[in-house]
């Protein structure tokens, strides 16, 4: 049964393996916590968390006493839910037992304050053990980068070096992506060396090298980006997909669409973020037609869904080439609601072209989503005046004054042309 369990790959299956498990009345006959981790472990790795999260308090009401391998489990179910007030009690419950500095259960707690933003206890349960394993370091370090806390994490790193403890894999692809984030091209290059200092024996592996590209495509390097990939033995997506994001990140439109071109050669299947690269190269060259045709391409040829990002790209794409209506169908077309990225660049377009019609119902959405935003009336302001309604003007500077708004010095609205 463990076995069965450990190879479920189907969603469909678990379940009935669960409910075996039920039937046979297998858990009363061996109260030990091995047939729940594993169970619960089946649900964490299938994205199943709140399944996960179920059957341990069900395993506590039972009366089954966990071990150092429950926590570590229910941790990473918490960090899917972010079930911060579920966390807090299984800190507790951690302390109880005495497993709280547990290497994995220290790692989990870490996680899991960290995204959700509470770096401060992340920071607490870190230096509570004087004895921090690598994986801990690692927590706090990939905490606070995905918070967007760069330089914290980056601090961090310099600790953990001097501490006497050598970085692993993980370690530096979550550092190259804090190093990204802050664009600072001598620590990238200072970081490359020591992702070659990370590994004791051969060459690092594809996940240090793709960090590398991406640290290197977000400081403009794009040479140094293509000089790791063209040395890489192996590329995968994830590698492609960097070199194109940041050539299209960058304004390089020939270079991106022509790696895309070869990607699809070598048949390399491209994902969704591929598309964003993509979709973004078409925005900066104006290229309707081919964003088109890959918008099309990433449905029809690779069964890829849109998301919010890959709209966002082809409404700038359509609202810069003034085919507002077409970028009001795709936006009124959307399966999710458009957020203020997307209202921002339409609202950018009506200002450009002076489009008064589609300017007022731009506006009326956007401030449904930021009515605070004083850059839409001023948006709209200009609209008007570009046309001359310069009551219309009077009417929009009079609301502003009344609501008490002032236009920010140097701030303009949201937009993903940038």
């Amino acid at each position: 049964m463990a076995t069965q369990l450990s190879n479920c790959t189907n969603l469909s299956e678990l379940p009935q393996l669960h409910a075996r498990i039920f039937r046979t009345h297998m858990l009363e006959v061996y109260p030990v916590p091995f047939l729940w981790n594993n169970i619960m472990r089946s649900y964490t790795r299938l994205e199943l968390p709140s399944k996960a999260l179920i059957l341990f308090i069900a395993m506590s009401r039972a009366g089954v006493i966990l071990d150092c391998y429950t926590l570590p489990i229910v941790l990473k179910a918490l960090t899917r839910v972010f079930d911060l007030k579920l966390g807090l009690q299984i800190h507790s419950v951690a302390i109880k037992h005495g497993i709280v500095a547990n290497e994995f259960c220290e790692s989990g707690f870490i996680n899991l304050y960290s995204k959700s933003g509470e770096f401060e206890n992340a920071r607490k349960v870190f230096e509570e053990n004087p004895n921090r394993k690598l994986g801990s370091w690692n927590a706090v370090i990939g905490g606070l980068s995905q918070g967007g806390r760069a330089k914290e994490a980056i601090t961090m790193f310099i600790e953990l070096k001097k501490s006497g403890l050598n970085p692993n894999e993980v370690t530096m692809v979550t550092v190259t992506s804090a190093c990204g984030s802050l664009g600072d091209l001598n620590l990238a290059l200072q970081l490359h060396k020591c992702v070659y200092q990370a590994r004791s024996f051969g060459k690092p592996d594809i996940l240090m090298l793709n960090s590398l590209i991406d640290v290197y495509g977000k400081c403009g390097r794009m040479d140094l980006a293509y000089r790791v990939f063209s040395r890489m033995g192996q590329q995968n997506v994830s590698s492609w997909t960097s070199m194109i994001v940041g050539y299209a990140m960058h304004g390089h439109v020939i270079e991106a669409l022509d790696f895309f071109l070869c990607m699809r050669n070598e048949g390399v299947r491209p994902n969704s973020v591929t598309f964003i690269g993509v979709l973004s190269a078409c925005v900066h060259g104006g290229m309707v037609q081919d964003g088109k045709h890959y918008f099309s391409m990433m449905q029809n040829e690779y069964g890829i869904m849109p998301q919010l990002p890959h709209y966002g790209c082809m409404v700038d794409l359509l609202g810069r080439a003034g085919l507002l209506e077409e970028a009001r169908e795709m936006v009124e077309g959307m399966p999710m609601e458009a957020n203020v990225v997307i209202w921002g660049c339409l609202m950018g377009a009506c200002e450009k072209y002076g489009n008064v019609k589609m300017g007022e119902w731009v506006s009326k959405h956007f401030l449904e989503l930021e009515p605070w935003n004083d850059g839409v009336y001023v948006v709209l302001s200009n609209i008007y005046a570009s046309n001359g309604l310069w009551e219309e003007v009077g009417r929009v500077r009079g609301i502003m004054k009344e609501r008490r708004l002032a236009k920010v010095p140097a701030y303009s609205l949201a937009s993903n042309s940038t």
